[in-house]
């Protein structure tokens, strides 16, 4: 069939040029007969070969009809970015005016998603016919594919303004705006400016967004301009408070706008109309444009809202004495109420200097002036509203370990704040109320009005500086139900990946994740394929070293559409999936290889993998876990013992690797894994049950080298050994040497210790904390006893803390069930008897921890612990003491019950 359907076509293809049928025999009929046989080819997996037919053919034939249409169209259903056959025929027919067969074929390009050029050619269809109705529908379509339409996008927003929606139309005003902007047409610009002050002119978000834009793209002294429209609306509404946010900003752009300056005094007068020192501060301050002597405007304004902010019943902050309130302002005095310190007085100049002022709602005086038990139960219960508090108390900028830090543990328990925090994470991230800044996507802030998700989502773009956080947060905006793919938001994250494809130097991990993240987007949004230039070929032949930019994409789904692309484009793909998979680890890979019939590739793959275990140890560690039964790993003749000692010497690796704090993460994991393998999957005991003993020597050996490795692990492995061969000979003093990098401890005592320190940190250095800071405020240091005998308590409390952190990090928990009564270990009771008299002793081996020579419990660190060790019964014992040598008869060992 596939043979008979090319042939077919093959010979309308000669009928066509001998004939050189004329246009005016063409019809949609003809066309739609092409359609089935598109079909016909799709069924019969021949698509591939009909276009390469069709396009040696138009190499001597370029104004093929059938040729054109069906290299067009398969090459539309692929996506691939050359569109250049359809447009060659639209164009023909256009020319002469074949406006039924030009509809046909833009409705048929668009059946595959929103062509730009397809929709324009529509328009020149809809005007032909006098459909002038149907035009604002294709205005609608190019709005949303064209992002740099700013013409259509102004006369959508003039036709639905007139037509009385004014919430769309406020809509297309912004897009016309933004786009008018990027083509720096001011006077396109400040007509929209002015229209949508009119509409929406409480939203100062969105105009404050704008203006930095207008002033990075067109000059400042536009968006200055544009600025004082926005003040005068804002005077105009009795918005004092975003007024002077307004004036602030067009100073700071030019400090000598003495207009402006004069407003913002004017707003101040406004806003602090009732305050008794109002004018005195204006005058100290400078702040007047008519001042005696003229002073830089932004410390002016610094001084006047220092010194305003100092007014009877305000709230203040003193670093020893806390919150207080001030009591009275008189002239140049004021008089704070402290908790600690009534009535203080002290001049207005060192209030300015040493207190800080706090608003009635500052989490500080909540927590000074509020019982602890009500402001508990509202924090703990109102996430929204602490939120809000803690942030806005701190200038509207706070991240989570500052508001931790403001709660815990004045308010909530260390326990509560672990469910408290999950849950205020989550608002955080999608309540409207929220947003985080541009410059810190760590930092939170407080919004004055809702914020859309969409431009949540946008901030939270710009203020990633990881490129891979932004791929996914472009990924999440796309996923918002109803996003808009044409809007400014979108718009400019869009721009900050195709500008990695304007004619890159080099092809980075940057430029390789652009090309992919936006070949992703264009399966449901062909159109953003008129971002891309590059192909994928000319991509991957640029890349200079393939693993390594492999390894740099720091997104498993861009990998997993790198090697995608791989299999697709790259003749000799099965090559690089070998050379790629240490780095992958993807099964697809390996299912491909299957697939592909490249058995003797993964055979070459297993021993390469295995002889360099060192550079590919996690990839070593998923072959063993997830393809060791398979035909082509047991073809590679890796013996089970060559196998596990390979996985002992990727833990020894790791623990090594881990110690020098390299890669520590990745060798971490890479180690759990190794483990779980070898002792609870249980691989390593079912093999020495199954083994020899030379083959047991060597297998010990090489788990005895491993230093970090739990000594409770060795002892049980040791034991196993035991069981099945009671007589086995282990070389060297192995106990003595696998238990000394660890300390051995029992779980009791282990959690004793814990105690121990979570009581000094928690208790025992708050307080001590407290003792320095009222030390402290008694003054002069050198006679101040109190804040000597604190600052010592502080140092022994911090070598404490320092010895326990360090013995917990070393502590290795002890496994009752590997006591072996055979030999004298830790966690075993011994029976001695002493040759000189005759006499009995018992001792207890624990650890250091444990160790109460007052009641026979001994460290097995201890002088007399390690000279037992490892002895069995019957067996001699020779031990010193104050230069004195005592003989001992080891007489019997049992366990202690835990």
């Amino acid at each position: 069939m596939s043979e008979a359907l090319l042939k077919n076509v093959q010979e309308m293809l000669n009928e066509e040029k001998w004939t050189r049928a004329t246009l005016s025999n063409y019809s949609t009929n003809q066309f739609k007969e092409l359609d089935l046989i598109l079909k016909e080819a799709l069924e019969a997996r021949v698509y591939d070969d009909l276009k390469k037919n069709c396009d040696e053919h138009l190499v001597h034939t370029k104004n093929s009809i059938i040729a054109l249409y069906l290299s067009g169209m398969i090459a539309l259903s692929r996506q691939i970015i050359d569109d250049a056959a359809l447009i060659n025929l639209v164009t023909i027919f256009v020319d002469n005016h074949k406006w039924s067969i030009v509809r046909y074929l833009c409705d048929r390009i668009l059946d595959y998603g929103e062509s730009k050029f397809a929709l324009r050619t529509l328009i020149d269809c809809y005007k032909n016919d006098n459909q002038e109705e149907a035009i604002y529908g294709i205005w609608e379509r190019i709005v949303k594919v064209d992002l740099e339409e700013a013409d259509m996008a102004k006369s959508l927003g003039d036709y639905f303004e007139a037509q009385g929606d004014t919430e769309t139309a406020v809509d297309y005003y912004k897009k016309a705006l933004h786009r008018y902007i990027n083509k720096q047409l001011f006077t396109n610009v400040k007509e929209l400016w002015e229209k949508l002050l009119g509409y929406c002119p409480e939203d100062i978000d969105f105009f404050l967004h704008v203006e930095k834009k207008i002033a990075r793209n067109i000059s400042e002294d536009k968006a200055v301009l544009l600025l004082q429209d926005v003040y005068a609306s804002c005077r105009k509404r009795d918005d004092i408070n975003t007024a002077i946010s307004i004036l602030k900003l067009i100073l700071q752009y030019d400090e000598r706008d003495n207009q402006a300056r004069k407003e913002i005094v004017d707003c101040f007068r406004k806003k602090y109309a009732p305050h008794s020192q109002l004018e005195e501060y204006i005058r100290v301050s400078n702040l007047s444009p008519h001042a005696s002597h003229w002073r830089n405007v932004h410390e002016a304004i610094t001084d006047f809202e220092k010194h305003i902010a100092f007014d009877k019943g305000n709230f203040v902050y003193h670093r020893t004495w806390g919150v207080g309130r001030i009591a009275s302002v008189k002239g140049d005095e004021i008089v704070i109420d402290f908790a600690k310190k009534r009535e203080h007085a002290m001049s207005l100049k060192m209030a300015i200097n040493a207190l800080q002022t706090l608003s009635k709602n500052h989490i500080w005086v909540l927590k000074a002036t509020q019982k602890r038990e009500k402001l508990h139960e509202r924090i703990k219960n109102d996430f929204s509203w602490a939120l809000k508090t803690v942030i806005k108390s701190f200038d509207n900028a706070c991240d989570i370990k500052r508001i931790k830090g403001e709660l815990v543990p004045s308010v909530l328990s260390m326990g509560e704040w672990t469910t408290w925090s999950a849950k205020s994470r989550e608002i955080l991230k999608t309540d409207p109320a929220f947003g985080v800044s541009p410059e810190n996507i760590d930092i939170y802030t407080v919004r004055e009005r809702p914020i859309s998700i969409e431009e949540k989502l946008f901030n939270e773009f710009k203020a990633e500086r990881n490129f891979f956080d932004r791929v996914e947060t472009l990924r999440n905006y796309v996923a918002q139900k109803e996003a808009e793919l044409d809007s400014e938001y979108f718009t400019d994250m869009l721009g900050y990946f195709t500008g990695y494809l304007r004619s890159p130097s080099q092809i980075n991990e940057q430029v390789l994740a652009s090309y992919l993240l936006i070949k992703d987007l264009m399966g449901a949004y062909p159109h953003l394929g008129a971002a891309v230039s590059l192909n994928f070929l000319d991509i991957f032949n640029a890349i200079e070293d393939i693993p390594a930019l492999f390894s740099n994409l720091k997104d498993t789904k861009l990998r997993e559409a790198f090697l995608h692309h791989i299999k697709l484009f790259i003749p000799q793909w099965a090559d690089e999936y070998v050379q790629l998979f240490p780095y992958a680890l993807f099964n697809s890979i390996i299912l491909n290889l299957e697939k592909e019939g490249h058995e003797a590739k993964l055979v070459s793959m297993v021993v390469s993998c295995f002889e360099k275990y060192r550079d590919y140890k996690e990839a070593v560690v998923w072959l063993f876990k997830n393809s060791k039964e398979t035909p082509w790993f047991k073809k590679a003749g890796i013996s089970e013992e060559k196998q596990l000692i390979t996985l002992i010497h990727i833990m020894d690796i790791t623990y090594r690797d881990i110690e020098n704090h390299r890669d520590t993460a990745e060798n971490r994991k890479i180690n759990k894994q190794v483990y779980t393998l070898l002792f609870k999957e249980g691989l390593l005991y079912t093999f020495i049950d199954a083994a020899d003993p030379d083959t047991i020597i060597r297998i010990y050996a090489f788990i005895s080298d491993v230093k970090d490795l739990d000594p409770t692990d060795k002892f049980r492995l040791r034991n196993r050994i035991l069981d099945k061969y009671p007589n086995f000979k282990f070389f060297g003093d192995v106990e003595k040497t696998v238990i000394t990098r660890g300390l051995m401890v029992t779980s009791g005592m282990y959690e004793e210790k814990q105690r121990q320190l979570a009581h000094i940190m928690e208790v025992e250095v708050p307080a001590n904390s407290k003792e320095i800071a009222f030390a402290l405020s008694l003054g002069d240091l050198r006679e101040n006893a109190e804040y000597k005998a604190a600052k010592e308590k502080q140092e022994i409390l911090n070598a404490t803390v320092a010895k326990l952190k360090d013995e917990i990090e070393r502590a290795q928990l002890f496994d009752p069930g590997t006591i072996n009564t055979n030999r004298v270990s830790f966690g075993t009771r011994v029976t001695l008897v002493n040759y000189a008299n005759g006499a009995k002793e018992e001792y207890t081996i624990l650890g250091p921890w444990e160790s109460d020579p007052e009641h026979r419990i001994i460290s097995y660190l201890s002088p007399l612990g390690g000279a037992l060790l490892n002895k069995s019964p019957g067996e001699q014992v020779d031990f010193s003491i104050h230069d004195e040598k005592v003989s001992y008869m080891v007489e019997s060992i049992t366990a202690v019950s835990f």
